[in-house]
């Protein structure tokens, strides 16, 4: 068997245990999960899991870490690619909707366990959450800059606070059951947010 074979095995195995650990988390929460526990739903041993996630921490960590990585990836790419600033500003709240409902029991680890993370690392996993929101305070003042006549009555960091807040909640709160799908919902809350931002 190839070297890379193996490699693409592993990476899948690798992927199915933080798949089932992001759901326990989410269910049962960090501190009440154990290792035999994600072993067992994944069908490994505790060895076998061993190899591939030292601890638990270190599987909390990868899931934040993975969380950050695709949304500034996405974020960067949302950015690069709209046509204007509002345009990015609308689209980057319609994603993070998108990605939100989507990764449902993810999301509600990364919002709800972020006091589990080792002290050592939570400061580098936070400065990586601040570069995302960097890019949509800069997109928002690149679009106030060209239009000085809009007013949003509070500060642009403030406001998106305020946007990213909204669209990290619906974790709480979709059903797939509901009357809108994640992009539906992403268009609704997207347009109903950036209408007081739009000039007129």
């Amino acid at each position: 068997m190839s070297a890379d074979v193996q490699t693409s095995r592993a990476d899948r195995q690798r992927l199915r245990v933080l798949a089932t650990a992001a759901d326990i988390f989410s269910r049962r929460g960090f501190r009440a999960t154990s290792m035999n526990e994600i072993a067992a739903a994944v069908g490994l041993s505790k060895p076998t899991l061993y190899h591939y996630f030292r601890s638990k921490e270190e599987l909390l960590v990868r899931l934040y870490s993975d969380v950050l990585d695709e949304s500034l990836a996405m974020a960067l790419d949302v950015v690069d690619s709209e046509p204007t600033p509002l345009e990015a500003v609308r689209e980057l709240i319609r994603s993070r909707v998108v990605y939100t409902c989507r990764r449902q029991a993810l999301l509600k680890v990364c919002f709800e366990e972020e006091n589990e993370l080792p002290v050592d690392l939570a400061e580098q996993l936070l400065r990586r959450r601040r570069a995302f929101e960097d890019l949509f305070n800069a997109a928002l003042d690149a679009h106030l800059r060209a239009h000085p006549d809009v007013e949003i009555g509070m500060t642009p960091k403030v406001w998106v606070n305020m946007a990213l807040g909204a669209a990290n909640w619906t974790y709480k709160w979709f059903r797939e059951s509901g009357e809108y799908t994640p992009e539906q919902l992403g268009d609704r809350i997207a347009a109903s947010l950036t209408a007081g931002i739009t000039p007129a």
